[in-house]
């Protein structure tokens, strides 16, 4: 039976950024999932790195301030994957008085300190792009700035950190049983294959909208948190506006949406937040969820959009630290770290957003690294995720070293894969000199030598991890993609079952 000092449960972001973040200390990790990286919540994002201006209307400050300090760190640590983004706030003279929006964008301005992002000002439309695209009536606003990140390729670049340092990852692998055993815990994982033991020092639950579930079911230990499920629900639709800025749009509810530049071609717009109590496995969109998004866009764009125009929805739900807010949309969305130190450690997180995670994941490795006797200090805030050392930092200085590097990469594969992998993509490329080197192109711009690197480094497994969880290329694919690529990989694992076969019976 394999020993390990920590066991994650959970392939999310928090999972993946603990698991990180204890590696990197020394610690024998061993991180599971029961489905594949960033399966449910980690991928259903806003794609935001932000403080959350909203939240200071509820007074939580020291969670707006924790997450615009974290958004520099984060911005620097992956500038391939994530970047800075401006918001236009129309004003809606119903709505916030334009004194209090200015109040709360200076306080937003300053609560930490910025270095790569520009502060906030009042626009007046006719003399802003942004405002080409909006009804007449909205003759001005304000615009601040914020974060995008590509939310799922955030958890894998955490994944592949914490493999590279040591950790053990196994996705579509659940903990089904777990029990304190001595010092320690024995836990029963099960995948596939069966199942088998493993024994720990610690566990942490990390398991999102099921930390609560794998308390109660499967390691039969008390909880003194909850967490309320909340949906949140997003539309694509053919891009809206030419610019490059994003939108924050206030409501009649009190509610915002966001309308974000999208994969160059879309429109995203979201989110939702509906009470949710069904089967967190199967969250989906709902009808009336997607008229509301319309009708929200339409009170602001001229050009109008409804059920029919979208291209593409998805969902997720949070699992929101529950205190008892009677508004799903201003339940708070800070966290809350349990530990159960009668015996051998567990830890079980509560709630969070992306934009804290690798603060949560220090904090949790801060409370439980002395209990397994180790003293090293944290080490994330300054370390690139991989892929993130770029000269500078400056992702348009490496994209033109790798234009003439390899001047036979298309103009926009050599775009998508610099952001997507961003120095990694050498790996990737490997020694090719031509197109034809990086294999078959199994669908318009995605070629087998990419697919092999999404199998063999980043645990892709079905058709879904890779043309929506590792790139979101199913928008921009025509229909069969899926079975394509389902038909590649069903050839690959047979191919790699030949050659292990031929190494047994000539080894």
């Amino acid at each position: 039976m394999e020993s390990f000092d920590l066991l994650v449960i959970g392939g999310g972001i928090n999972g993946a950024g603990i698991a990180r973040d204890a590696a990197g200390r020394g610690l024998k990790v061993l991180l599971c999932e029961k489905d594949d990286l960033a399966a449910h919540t980690s991928s259903a994002s806003t794609k935001l790195i932000h403080g959350g201006l909203r939240y200071l209307e509820y007074h939580e400050f020291g969670l707006v301030r924790k997450a615009l300090q974290e958004r520099e760190v984060l911005l620097d640590a992956a500038p391939h994957i994530m970047w800075p983004l401006r918001f236009v706030m129309p004003h809606d003279a119903e709505q916030r008085p334009a004194w209090l929006i200015r109040c709360g964008l200076f306080l937003y301005d300053h609560l930490a300190r910025r270095r790569r992002l520009a502060g906030s000002q009042r626009i007046r439309f006719d003399r802003h792009p942004a405002g080409a695209p909006l009804q007449g009536r909205y003759h001005q606003g304000f615009v601040y700035s914020d974060g995008w990140v590509n939310d799922a390729r955030l958890v894998v670049l955490n994944a592949m950190d914490a493999a590279e340092r040591g950790a053990s990852i196994h996705t579509r692998t659940a903990c089904v049983a777990a029990r304190r055993s001595g010092d320690g815990w024995l836990c029963t994982l099960q995948d596939a294959r069966g199942q088998r033991e493993v024994s720990a020092r610690a566990v942490v639950n990390a398991a999102g909208p099921w930390v609560q579930q794998l308390l109660g079911g499967v390691i039969h230990a008390p909880a003194s948190k909850a967490i309320r499920l909340v949906k949140g629900s997003h539309i694509i639709v053919n891009k809206l506006f030419e610019h490059p800025f994003a939108y924050i749009f206030q409501n009649p509810d009190k509610r915002i949406i966001f309308a974000i530049p999208y994969e160059q071609e879309f429109t995203l717009i979201g989110t939702t937040d509906v009470d949710y109590h069904g089967d967190a496995n199967q969250v989906a969109i709902d009808g009336d969820e997607i008229a509301y998004l319309c009708a929200m866009s339409n009170r602001y764009f001229e050009r109008q959009i409804g059920p029919a125009d979208v291209v593409a929805t998805y969902s997720g739900v949070r699992p929101l630290l529950d205190d008892e807010h009677s508004n799903a949309s201003g339940v708070t969305r800070d966290y809350a770290l349990e530990l159960d130190s009668d015996g051998a450690p567990l830890l079980s997180v509560f709630g969070g957003k992306i934009t804290t995670y690798r603060k949560l994941a220090e904090q949790v490795v801060d409370q439980l690294a002395p209990l397994l006797g180790n003293s090293r200090p944290s080490w994330t805030a300054g370390s690139h995720l991989p892929g993130g050392d770029l000269p500078g930092g400056d992702f348009d200085v490496f994209l033109a070293a790798l234009q003439r590097d390899k001047p036979w990469l298309p103009a926009t594969l050599a775009a998508r894969l610099a952001r997507a992998y961003g120095s990694r993509v050498h790996a990737l490329l490997g020694d090719a000199a031509n197109l034809a080197a990086l294999g078959r192109e199994i669908q318009p711009g995605l070629y087998e030598a990419e697919l092999r690197y999404l199998v063999e480094k980043e645990w892709a497994v079905g058709a879904d991890d890779i043309l929506w969880r590792r790139s979101k290329l199913r928008l921009h694919l025509p229909a069969g993609a899926e079975a394509a690529v389902t038909a590649w990989l069903a050839e690959y694992r047979s191919r790699r079952a030949d050659n292990g076969n031929l190494l047994l019976h000539t080894g």
